[in-house]
């Protein structure tokens, strides 16, 4: 049973605080935007279909609380002012991941078509928002059950060396069922191989200075039973260089794809990019169209995120229990010296040149005869 981090119905929105995983499952309930951007912020919830999906439904949620309490405007136009603002307001808890942005264009847009009707009430205009919200919610998983089988299949037909035999894939973040509705996007790709029986081994990095990958990424692989392995970051040169291991592809999510297939993921993206490139092994992306941003034409105009410092500076893990007690307690410890300057970019930017695919819910987009990619094509 793959792992539910978002939970909807009816206008309650639950998430699992991912800042608690791999240790807790713990669920937290998410009633208005202002919480909603919190979490988003906070990095309760991450991965950039996660957040436009939990920033869309906790906006929702708060419609479905002031229509039940008899709190929302009658006035078309006012709701429509009203959501607009609380929209403007989500997107701006994290600037890269370019879900968040499309999707508050598109929410925008339906409410706004529909306070255009003379004859719309609130009421409409709120309903119109949350059937909007909730649909993409189903999309997503939908979408990512693409992206899996698209990019299982482009695996096992281009990056394989021998004809049947099984694909290890290495990736990097985490680009699961937390990341996303369900499912996921490169980990989809990995569960699919897994799910025909095609996947030798996956390999995922621990991805410092937050540690998606030992924390979320690993946490899925072990729910799934899918075979796999912890790596730090800097062991993925040696990792590749290892013939015995035999690496086919390295499968990596987005935050943002520009026209011309440039790629922001989590930092460490690009510094794997090189070494495929050096060690022949495929470099693919795994993201929905929805990722994809075609007003943003190279990668040098993608606004990166910096984070504070202390995320480089200190690290939260599991107090060793001391076998008189079943309580779980999380600790924060400092690993850095008191002083030191720290550079935390949340981002890199992979350029296309060193992507052999983008892994979309239409398919795998690979360059044309000209070196280059046409996304614009996915959207025609």
């Amino acid at each position: 049973m793959v792992l539910e981090a978002i939970r909807y119905n009816g206008g309650t929105l639950t998430i699992i605080d991912q800042l608690q995983l791999p240790f807790l499952e713990h669920y937290i309930g998410i009633e208005t935007s202002e919480e909603g951007w919190y979490a988003i912020k906070k990095m309760q919830v991450r991965g950039a279909p996660a957040i436009a999906i939990v920033a869309a439904l906790s906006l929702a949620s708060e419609l479905h609380k002031l229509i039940a309490h008899a709190k929302l405007p009658s006035d078309a136009k006012e709701v429509n002012s009203f959501i607009t603002d609380r929209l403007r307001f989500l997107v701006s808890s994290r600037p890269t991941a370019v879900n968040l942005s499309d999707a508050a264009r598109k929410l925008e847009a339906v409410v706004a078509e529909e306070a255009r009707n003379p004859q719309s009430t609130g009421r409409e205009v709120a309903d119109a928002f949350i059937g909007a919200a909730e649909e993409m919610l189903s999309k997503d998983i939908e979408d990512n059950k693409g992206i899996g089988k698209h990019g299982a299949e482009w695996i096992m037909a281009n990056a394989l060396s021998t004809h049947g035999g099984k694909a290890t894939v290495l990736t990097h973040c985490n680009t699961g069922s937390l990341a996303t509705a369900g499912y996921g996007t490169a980990l989809g790709v990995i569960r699919s191989l897994h799910l025909i029986d095609a996947l030798q081994h996956a390999y995922c990095t621990e991805t410092r200075p937050y540690n998606q990958g030992s924390r979320l990424t690993a946490f899925e692989l072990v729910h799934d039973s899918i075979p796999a392995t912890l790596i730090t970051d800097s062991m993925a040169a040696a990792l590749l260089a290892r013939k015995e291991v035999g690496v086919n592809a390295i499968v990596v999510g987005a935050d943002r794809v520009a026209a011309n297939g440039d790629t922001a993921n989590k930092i460490g993206t690009y510094g794997l990019a090189v070494l495929a490139k050096y060690h022949g092994v495929k470099f693919l992306v795994a993201a929905p169209l929805t990722t994809i941003d075609l007003a943003t034409k190279t990668g040098e105009h993608i606004v990166i995120e910096e984070r504070p410092p202390f995320e480089v500076t200190k690290i939260k893990g599991l107090r060793e229990r001391d076998g008189t007690s079943d309580d779980v307690r999380l600790d924060t410890l400092q690993i850095a010296a008191n002083g030191i300057d720290v550079w935390n970019p949340a981002f890199d930017v992979t350029p296309s040149a060193l992507i052999d695919g983008i892994i979309t819910e239409k398919g795998v987009m690979v360059k044309g005869t000209d070196g280059m990619f046409h996304l614009e094509e996915l959207f025609s």
